[in-house]
């Protein structure tokens, strides 16, 4: 029965690719569909800037490609998703080389949807998904670039083609399943959990479970690049992952998920390093900036907005500042309602801390305003814990910002690194460190402090360019899993 179903749907799809083609303008046989899977790609953060990258230079260097991103920005058109993508990234892309498929159901993958057991829920509702862009769309080559690796399995028995990946960040590593070991509160760990050993002890058979399948998940792919040294490491652990009681029950399942070996299976992951715009913020001034420390980060949990608040808070309790000259602006993008609820929180957490005249709040900045701000503002200020890669961190580096970043995750790793063998700036974990280490940078000499911007922006647009990222991109060898005539 399935087999029937997947030979109707390829069927189908001839008649709309050939629809496809004849919309663009473009006829030729020897065209080739790259299907990107990336349902909030209307989002403006970090991720959706290696989308839009790797897009526009696929549409400079291979006339013979039509990209096609898959959506669940409904509420928009392709030339709205466009002129965002310019408004907000300054790249400019070709309609006639690009396409959309737009997905309905995106709320099947949102945290929303999914109370309980959000990862599972969230990776079954991926499924579903990435079911809908099959049966309107099938490329030649599948890319995911969201991080939904449950993907893969659908479109290898829907479709047959290859499918290859970039991944932001791990949907669980070992160190959420360590968290719940050691019952650590956290954004994806409550209280309720970490209070009780029987809950915690289920939460952590479920994180085992669900990793086993993850790892399963990844391997089916045919390429991965990774973003940052930490999630290579994370990445290629979970490949090499194995639980012998898990496979063996696996093996009892009477209709498991197949993939086809001819396109091979990972074993590793490549760095890729995201692509920064380095060229035009790296020409502003290094001297005579503003008081004024910058988030540039959506407003999404796993960023701790709140910590910044706090670690300002107590930053202004020792700084001789009678006028109040000092500031902090947040700037990030709010998807959804929930975002948008967070906002309110924080709003309501600076009126407690009494920061209501040091606090502003800029949400959803088109891109010269946030330029604006990068060629002023003095500190740039990121808590995420783990973060993946940190764009952010490197435009504050590229514009002459001193970086305040966690001591985890790329900023220490890749990012806030030495420079000939000089610090590049400065890393943090706590409230009170965070504290610590912006008072420090503040009170440089005048001497130290344009140095130490100087060594941060030559790394930053030394190691993490556009360029780069377009030569590590095609060292992946996608192409080679692309059909020939």
């Amino acid at each position: 029965m399935f087999r029937i179903y997947r030979t109707k749907l390829q069927t189908a799809n001839r008649a709309r690719r050939t629809d496809l083609l004849r919309r663009l303008g473009r006829n030729s046989t020897s065209l080739r569909l790259i299907g990107f899977f990336h349902p909030y790609c209307n989002a403006g953060g970090g991720g959706e800037r290696v989308l839009w990258t790797a897009i526009a230079a696929l549409q400079r260097t291979e006339p013979d490609i039509i990209s096609i991103v898959y959506s669940g920005d409904t509420d928009a058109t392709k030339e709205d998703i466009i002129s965002k993508v310019k408004t907000r990234f300054d790249i400019a892309l070709d309609p006639k080389a690009l396409d959309f498929v737009f997905l309905t159901s995106r709320k099947a993958v949102e945290d929303s949807t999914w109370r309980y057991f959000t990862l599972l829920g969230q990776s079954i509702g991926s499924m579903y998904l990435a079911w809908e862009a099959m049966s309107k769309l099938i490329p030649d080559l599948y890319i995911d670039t969201m991080g939904y690796a449950f993907t893969f399995h659908v479109v290898s028995q829907l479709s047959g083609i290859p499918v290859g990946t970039y991944v932001h960040y791990p949907t669980i590593s070992t160190n959420m399943l360590n968290r719940v070991k050691s019952r650590k509160k956290w954004h994806t760990n409550s209280d309720a959990i970490t209070s009780s050993m029987f809950l915690s002890q289920g939460k952590l058979l479920y994180y085992r479970i669900f990793m086993y399948y993850y790892s399963l998940s990844l391997r089916s792919a045919a390429f991965i690049m990774v973003n940052s040294s930490w999630t290579r490491n994370h990445v290629d652990a979970i490949l090499q992952h194995s639980d012998v009681l898990l496979d063996t029950l696996h093996r009892l399942i009477p209709f498991r998920m197949s993939f086809n070996s001819k396109y091979g299976f990972a074993t590793s992951a490549q760095i890729v390093y995201p692509p920064c715009d380095t060229r035009a913020i790296s020409q502003f001034p290094l001297t005579g900036r503003d008081r004024v420390i910058l988030s540039l980060a959506q407003f999404r949990p796993e960023k701790d907005h709140p910590t910044q608040l706090r670690a300002f808070s107590q930053l202004l309790e020792h700084q001789s500042d009678p006028e109040h000259s000092l500031k902090l602006v947040l700037i990030g993008g709010s998807r959804n309602a929930s975002d948008e609820a967070r906002v309110q929180a924080l709003r309501s957490l600076a009126k407690d801390l009494k920061l209501e005249k040091n606090v502003e709040f800029i949400i959803n900045a088109p891109y010269p305003i946030m330029l604006n701000w990068l060629s002023k503002a003095s500190i740039g200020l990121s808590t995420m814990v783990d973060e993946h890669f940190g764009i952010n961190v490197v435009e504050f580096m590229a514009a002459g910002l001193i970086p305040v970043a966690h001591k985890s995750g790329g900023p220490l790793q890749d990012i806030v690194v030495p420079f000939h063998e000089q610090p590049t700036g400065y890393h943090a974990d706590s409230v009170e460190t965070f504290a610590a280490a912006l008072h420090t940078a503040l009170s440089l000499s005048n001497d130290e402090d344009l140095a130490m911007r100087q060594r941060a922006r030559a790394w930053a647009v030394q190691r993490f360019s556009e360029e780069e990222f377009e030569k590590g991109w095609n060292a992946s060898q996608w192409r080679s899993f692309l059909p020939v005539d």
